[in-house]
C-alpha cells in the first residue's frame, strides 16, 4: 500500500475544511494525536510490531469527517458529532484510499462502537461494529483519547478519560484499561508546551 505524504494529507484537509478555523482545529488535533501515537509506540516495551508510517497517516486522517458536520455559517453540528467517523470513512473511500486507511476514521470513536451500542443508544449511524482491530488502529484510537477538540482544546490524562468513559458502562472503562495496560501513558508535557493547550 502506497501511503500519502504528510503534505498530501494536509492538502486533503485543506480541500475539505470549510474555513481556516475548522482546518486549524481539526488538523492540529490530528497532528497532536499522531505525535502521541508515535511517542507511545517508541516507549512500548517490548516494542510493538506495527507500521509506524501507517500509524502516522492514519492519525493525521482520522478526523477528516468532522468537516462535513459544519454548516454554511461555520457552526459545528455537535448533536450529530458521532457521525464524523463514518463521514470520514466515506471521504477517504470517495478519494480512492484503501479500506485499511478508511477504517482509521470509522473505528476510532470512543473505545469502539458495536451494533449493540448503536441500537441501544439510537445513534444516527448505520448499524455495524466499528471496532479497532489492528494494532495500528488501536494505537490511534487510544492516542486520540488524550486530546479533545473542545473550546478551548484540552489535553486529557488517562485518569480524566477513564472518568469520562465510565459514563458509558463498565465494559467501556474496561476496554480503555486494556489499552492503557498495552500502550502505557503518554508524556503530555512536550505537546502541551508546543500547542499551549491546557490539561483537564
Amino acid at each position: 500500500m502506497i501511503l500519502p505524504t504528510v503534505d498530501e494529507v494536509r492538502a486533503l484537509h485543506e480541500r475539505y475544511a470549510p474555513s481556516h478555523e475548522a482546518l486549524d482545529l481539526v488538523f492540529t488535533h490530528c497532528e497532536i494525536v499522531s505525535g502521541i501515537a508515535e511517542q507511545l509506540a517508541a516507549r512500548t516495551d517490548p516494542p510493538l510490531d506495527i507500521d509506524l508510517d501507517l500509524v502516522r497517516v492514519g492519525a493525521l486522517l482520522h478526523d477528516i469527517g468532522v468537516y462535513r458536520l459544519y454548516d454554511e455559517a461555520g457552526r459545528l453540528d455537535h448533536r450529530n458529532y458521532i457521525r464524523h467517523g463514518v463521514l470520514g470513512h466515506e471521504i477517504l473511500h470517495e478519494e480512492g484510499f484503501p479500506e485499511r486507511l478508511c477504517r482509521f476514521c470509522s473505528c476510532h470513536t470512543g473505545v469502539g462502537l458495536t451494533r449493540h451500542d448503536i441500537r441501544d443508544q439510537g445513534l444516527p449511524i448505520p448499524e455495524a461494529d466499528y471496532l479497532a482491530e489492528t494494532a495500528e488502529e488501536q494505537l490511534v484510537m487510544y492516542a486520540d483519547k488524550f486530546h479533545s477538540k473542545t473550546t478551548p482544546p484540552t489535553f486529557l490524562t488517562a485518569g480524566s478519560y477513564t472518568a469520562r468513559v465510565s459514563r458509558f458502562g463498565a465494559d467501556k472503562e474496561h476496554a480503555f484499561g486494556l489499552l492503557r495496560a498495552r500502550f502505557g501513558e503518554p508524556d503530555l508535557a512536550p505537546a502541551r508546551a508546543r500547542y499551549g493547550h491546557a490539561q483537564a
